[in-house]
């Protein structure tokens, strides 16, 4: 299973023509288990202007399966978060150190286009989605 993180997301609505975009139309045609979180709907959907985009854009994400945070999920998160502190990295985002956290919670892979989730995959059994899996 496969959660796709914001970045990827976005670049693919947007048409652009990159390795990750790519990796999500091939998982996409490859018939692959694809999932989401809240926070990445959240992201996804607070960007769109149009209401019309927002719909249709609303509707594909309902259609991939759904993975909800639990008070662990968040524990773990600060938990990542510190150590990488600890190590001297400082991740820009602390909802991706919730994202990672869910990912590892519940053994998915991440698609990401985001530094964050390489750093972090450096000291936590993180697993990055990449079309050699």
């Amino acid at each position: 299973m496969i959660l796709v993180d914001t970045t990827v997301w976005i670049d693919l609505f947007a048409g652009k023509k990159e390795i990750h975009t790519t990796q999500l139309t091939d998982a996409i045609n490859n018939k692959e288990d694809l999932c989401i979180c809240g926070l990445i709907i959240t992201e996804v959907l607070q960007g769109i202007k149009k209401d019309k985009d927002f719909k249709e854009t609303q509707k594909i994400l309902d259609d991939l399966l759904y993975l909800p945070a639990s008070r662990k999920t968040y524990i773990r998160a600060a938990q990542i978060y510190r150590l990488c502190r600890k190590k001297g990295i400082t991740i820009r985002k602390p909802v991706d150190c919730i994202i990672a956290s869910l990912c590892i919670e519940n053994a998915v892979y991440i698609l990401h286009n985001d530094r964050d989730f390489d750093h972090i995959a450096k000291h936590f059994p993180l697993q990055k989605y990449s079309t050699k899996n």
